[in-house]
C-alpha cells in the first residue's frame, strides 16, 4: 500500500480545492513542509490541539471524498494500465518480423500513450 503521507498528498492534489484555505494551509505545512503541530500553532497563534483537530477533520474529509468519488484510485489504476500498454507496445515494436506499416502504427500509439502518461 502507498505510504500514508504520499497517499494523503495525492488526495490533497485531487480534493484540496474542496477544503477551506486554512485546512489546505495547515495540511501542507504539516504533511509537505514537515512542520510540527507546535510550529504551526505558534505561526498562526492557535493551540496545538486546534491544529491537530483541524488536521484530523481535513484528513477525514479527504478520505471521505475519496471513498465517495474514487478519483485517486481510478487515476492510479489508469496510470498503471497505460504503463502496461506502453510496455507491451514497446515489446511489439521491437520485433523485427513486423511489417513497416504496423511498426509505424505501433510507434504512433506508443507515442500517444507516452504523452498521456506525461499528463498524469
Amino acid at each position: 500500500m502507498i505510504d500514508k503521507t504520499v497517499r494523503l498528498g495525492l488526495l490533497l492534489d485531487f480534493y484540496g480545492p474542496l477544503l477551506t484555505e486554512k485546512q489546505r494551509q495547515y495540511f501542507k505545512l504539516y504533511h509537505q513542509e514537515d512542520m510540527s503541530l507546535g510550529e504551526i500553532a505558534d505561526e498562526y497563534g492557535v493551540t496545538r490541539q486546534a491544529v491537530y483537530d483541524l488536521l484530523q477533520r481535513s484528513q477525514k474529509s479527504l478520505l471521505d471524498l475519496e471513498g465517495k468519488l474514487g478519483l485517486a484510485k481510478r487515476y492510479a489504476r489508469q496510470s498503471h494500465e497505460l504503463e502496461m500498454i506502453k510496455n507491451r507496445l514497446e515489446d511489439l515494436s521491437e520485433r523485427e518480423s513486423l511489417q513497416k506499416s504496423v511498426s509505424d502504427e505501433l510507434a504512433a500509439i506508443k507515442q500517444l500513450v507516452g504523452e498521456m502518461l506525461a499528463e498524469f
